[in-house]
């Protein structure tokens, strides 16, 4: 006779504990090594959602065309639609696209610029808080006087010469007149329909 072993009633219950463990790695183990952080799941669906409207709102909006140097790329927004037609029938059409009186020489101030522009423009339509007609606001004023000044220096140097000889020979004569000081002389005083004149 062979001796048999002697049965243990518990035996096959720890059999079986002792199978589930070889084949499973501890509960704890599992759920870090597995488990995403929130922070970064959450992280990741924002940048997710924020690249796919952003993507969207590119293609959408034309975004590429802002790029470049061509007007057409201004009327996108209806808004600007007045202005661009007003700016094919204006003198400057053949001497000067948006981005010569709009923007800043330099190729980061341009972009800055334009960046700047683009954001607070669509911010502003989107939520509709623009005036109708629109201004221009005074730094976009002041780039556009740079423009004007540096495209005409010559004639505008002669003009800011006699302002001040006059300032300096008869104050008095013209302190009732616009031309108060050099400083308050500016082309879009009296030239402001010289651009694109829409109202």
């Amino acid at each position: 006779m062979v001796n048999e072993p002697a049965t243990n009633p518990a035996q096959p219950h720890d059999d079986a504990k002792n199978m589930r463990s070889l084949y499973a790695p501890p509960a704890r183990r599992y759920t870090t090594r597995m488990r995403v952080p929130r922070l970064v799941l959450m992280a990741a669906v924002t940048a997710g959602a924020a690249a796919g409207v952003g993507a969207y709102t590119f293609v959408y909006a034309r975004g590429a065309s802002y790029l470049t140097n061509d007007p057409a790329a201004c009327a996108n927004c209806h808004i600007m639609a007045e202005h661009f037609a007003a700016w094919t029938r204006s003198s400057h059409r053949a001497v000067a696209v948006c981005n010569d009186c709009h923007t800043p020489k330099g190729l980061i101030p341009k972009y800055m610029t334009k960046a700047s522009n683009g954001f607070w423009h669509s911010f502003a339509f989107t939520t509709g808080r623009f005036p109708d007609p629109l201004r221009i606001k005074p730094r976009n004023h002041d780039i556009t006087e740079h423009a004007c000044r540096k495209c005409h220096a010559e004639l505008t140097e002669s003009i800011d010469a006699a302002v001040h000889a006059s300032v300096a020979v008869a104050p008095a004569a013209i302190a009732g007149s616009a031309l108060r000081g050099a400083e308050e002389l500016t082309c879009s005083r009296c030239h402001r329909h010289v651009g694109h004149w829409v109202r």
